[in-house]
């Protein structure tokens, strides 16, 4: 059973950084997608970032280009969702996915199994 937990929400100001983690577990694929997604309230879930565990490439929603870097560290199952110069749009529920893919792919319906998520509040 693959496990999931966020961390590293929290409140900043406009400006900002904040450095999210997604610790996993239970693992059965050698390949696999690991996403960020984020909701606000009264907004649908929205993709982030996503990164490939077979060679580390990543991608970014539009909104979040050049100010957020997705990364993993294999050795502790971890990824990592580094956000600066953050904005009171960013404000929502940031949640980790796994997707049994080796592709990436920001669309929420790909992803199977999904952590509880972090609240990120950015003040202006």
């Amino acid at each position: 059973q693959v496990q999931l937990v966020e961390s590293g929400g929290g409140l900043v100001q406009t400006g900002g950084s904040l450095r999210l983690s997604c610790s996993a577990s239970g693992f059965t694929r050698d390949y696999y997608a690991i996403g960020w997604f984020r909701q606000a309230p009264g907004k649908e879930r929205e993709g982030v970032s996503c990164i490939l565990s077979s060679d580390d490439t990543t991608a970014y929603a539009d909104s979040v280009k050049g100010r957020f870097t997705i990364s993993r560290d294999s050795a502790k199952n971890t990824v990592y969702l580094q956000m600066n110069s953050l904005k009171p749009e960013d404000t929502a529920v940031y949640y980790c996915a796994h997707a049994p893919w080796d592709y990436l792919v920001l669309d929420a319906d790909e992803y199977d199994y999904w952590g509880q998520g972090t609240q990120v509040t950015v003040s202006s």
